[in-house]
């Protein structure tokens, strides 16, 4: 009887142990608790980076939408190799000199290689690159509809290498620097450009801008007098269904960009869509008005525009105000795109007007509809942010071209265009078994 009365104590003794414990509460749990948050960042990064990652087909269905059969395969083939290119270079090069270790504010010199990552290290830099990277290549991506149609691709695949292993890179540490191990110049400025209207999207648009002067008009652009002749896409139901992926990835592209999982993403997903909305809407009536018709290409355009203008101040403008930025995105995308056409520079997707012009406005907006307060110093900072950005990326992006175009030749030939990009540079048709012009 004792020996029985023994056991039961015994067994009991773990039990009574923990019933004497004082409650779990957040201050005895905290390390748990942080190791719980720390997995929810790792694991909203990584998800809004496939977000972002998907927007690649938004992107290669928005282009090849907005252009002829003719060239859907080259555009496909560009967009594909973008994004390749740019993460191989990005991997090598890009991420080193935009978030190494920075003495002077202007790029990093460490990290090249990825290696700031070792296996007993902090993995949280291999989520982080996957972000980053993905961005990059959304950088270089915004050119490809910009010199659609004509273009070789083998100067394109250089473009796309230099892009995302410099250009982008080393603009993208003046702003962003600190997020990592550097420290950029415009950042200590006080910069505000939360997820990228000028330090992805204008640095894309501006790049694109400079290809398209380097190039030239496509063939049967303009006529004799110097008139716009409309080339008209071969595909819009694919250009919509292109835009409503960059709708749906920009949910990852804006709020991703806290990279922590917590509640002010909520506000940031509310402003990106409203800025759209808004984006759109005031498209469709400005196209309406000027044209007598709502235009399907100017309300898709609008759209984009209005993600792009609300990138740099989707966490720190009030949803009111983004949808004030938006409706301006939405009238200023069309104004500009017909302002692009009379001096001659051919856009075939309004990617100048969408991502550089927009990307500048939303920039400045983030000063101007600052929740914190607006001053003088705000905006000059901003300002001075949307100048840098035009000079470098521009600047660069025209040397490369011009390089390019006296060397190894950056445009097809008359009657290459003429047959059409994919026969001439890939040998193949985007749709075979059908006649395409």
């Amino acid at each position: 009887m004792l020996k029985k009365i023994l056991l039961t104590v015994l067994m009991l003794a773990p039990a009574l142990a923990l019933a004497e414990e004082a409650p779990p509460t957040i201050e005895n749990n905290a390390a748990a608790i942080a190791l719980v948050q720390d997995h929810a960042n790792y694991l909203w990064t990584l998800i809004a980076a496939a977000l972002v990652f998907f927007m690649q087909a938004g992107f290669a269905m928005v282009e090849s939408g907005f252009s002829r059969a003719k060239s859907a395969v080259n555009i496909m083939m560009k967009n594909l190799m973008d994004f390749s290119m740019g993460t191989l270079f990005f991997w090598a090069i890009g991420f080193g000199l935009m978030f190494g270790t920075s003495s002077t504010g202007w790029f990093g010199t460490t990290d090249f290689f990825l290696s700031g990552w070792t296996p007993d290290g902090d993995p949280w830099v291999l989520a982080f690159w996957m972000f980053q990277c993905v961005f990059a290549a959304t950088a270089a991506t915004i050119v490809s509809g910009a010199v659609a149609e004509r273009v070789k691709f083998s100067g394109y695949l250089i473009y796309s290498a230099v892009v995302c292993a410099f250009i982008y890179p080393v603009f993208g540490s003046w702003a962003w620097g600190s997020l990592l191990n550097g420290s950029g110049w415009l950042e200590g400025l006080g910069f505000i450009d939360f997820a990228g209207s000028t330090v992805v999207h204008s640095v894309g648009g501006w790049a694109a801008l400079a290809g398209a002067i380097v190039l030239g008009p496509r063939l049967g652009k303009y006529g004799p007098q110097g008139e716009v002749r409309a080339i008209p896409g071969h595909n819009i139901p694919m250009a919509a269904i292109g835009v409503f992926i960059l709708w749906l990835g920009w949910f990852g592209f804006n709020p991703g960009s806290t990279t922590t999982a917590d509640k002010s993403i909520a506000m940031i997903f509310v402003n990106t869509n409203l800025s759209a909305a808004a984006g759109a809407v005031a498209a469709m009536f400005t196209s309406w008005l000027i044209f007598k018709k709502p235009d399907i290409g100017m309300s898709l355009n609008g759209a984009l525009a209005g993600l792009v203008g609300i990138t740099a101040g989707c966490a720190n403008v009030s949803p009111s105000s983004s949808l004030i930025i938006g409706l301006i995105s939405g009238v200023l995308v069309v104004l500009s795109v017909m302002a692009i056409d009379r001096v001659h520079i051919d856009d075939p997707v309004g990617a100048i007007s969408v991502h550089g012009v927009c990307g500048a406005w939303g920039t400045l907006a983030a000063g101007l509809f600052n929740m914190g307060g607006v001053t003088a110093k705000i905006i000059t900072t901003q300002l001075i942010g949307i100048g840098a950005a035009f000079f470098w990326s521009f600047g660069c992006a025209y040397l490369l071209f011009k390089v390019i175009h006296l060397t190894m030749g950056l445009r097809i030939s008359e009657e290459e265009e003429l047959i059409g990009v994919d026969i001439a540079e890939h040998g193949a048709h985007a749709y075979n078994d059908f006649v395409t012009k």
